[in-house]
């Protein structure tokens, strides 16, 4: 994604640089409990286990709390949104705020989380749960691998306050396709679906999770897509037409 060139506004380095380190330290470990919360691993909450509710209560509260997600997360990433918020948070600092209140989204639904426990499917052969096993870690590894295909540091606000750091300017980050972006266009949304829903045990409430998730990634691709060709035009354009979204089955030539 194309980034015009921009001058820093005044912001002290040291507090740019130890706000940009909070907000990816929070980014890392809401990453690192995502994986365990869907995959019922290690913590303390997760999808699967967490607070005991009646099942009315447990799909309003899970549906708040995803919709807080939601709302933030594409809110918060549109360009109109940036230029007004700009005008609050200083332009370097920008991102690191937008990661930072999406890992406080995601801290609150981990705390929130309410359990349902009814079980959809339950693979029990060792085959089948290898391969769903497999597929879950394949889909974190895409996402984390594809977050470094493009600019990682950008992503995550790192870039930024160290532009300011170094006292430059930003500079700008030209469009690129590397590996993965050229099988599909958005490899790193296709981890996030194969991990949400490789499960060998799957409850209503990660199946709740799933569709929601997985709902709100195609919606979230329509808005990030619009916002690309408004940026980039043709270029992005012929991108769309050669490379598939989600699914990497070849296109037709023209």
């Amino acid at each position: 994604m194309t980034q015009p060139a921009t001058t820093p506004r005044k912001v002290n380095r040291v507090f740019a640089i130890g706000y940009g380190a909070v907000g990816y330290l929070a980014f890392v470990v809401s990453f690192l409990y995502a994986i365990g919360f869907v995959g019922d691993l290690w913590v303390p909450r997760s999808v699967d286990h967490a607070i005991a509710a009646p099942i009315g209560e447990a799909i309003v509260v899970n549906v708040l709390l995803l919709g807080v997600f939601a709302v933030q997360h594409s809110v918060m990433a549109r360009p109109a949104f940036k230029r007004w918020w700009t005008r609050v948070v200083p332009q370097p600092l920008e991102r690191s705020t937008y990661v930072l209140l999406s890992s406080l989204a995601l801290f609150l639904l981990y705390w929130q989380w309410r359990s349902m426990p009814t079980v959809v499917w339950d693979v029990r052969m060792p085959a089948g749960s290898l391969v769903l096993w497999a597929l879950f870690w394949l889909g974190w590894a895409t996402v984390f691998v594809s977050s470094f295909m493009i600019s990682h540091l950008d992503l995550f606000g790192l870039r930024q306050v160290l532009a300011v750091w170094r006292g430059k300017p930003q500079s700008d980050i030209s469009f690129r396709t590397p590996l993965l972006y050229r099988v599909v266009r958005h490899p790193l949304m296709v981890g996030f679906i194969v991990a949400f829903w490789a499960a060998p045990t799957m409850t209503a409430g990660h199946l709740m999770f799933a569709i929601a998730t997985t709902a709100y990634i195609l919606i979230a691709i329509q808005l990030e897509e619009h916002d690309l060709i408004a940026m980039l035009g043709s270029q992005y354009r012929d991108y769309r037409r050669r490379v598939p979204m989600l699914l990497p089955w070849p296109r037709p030539r023209a």
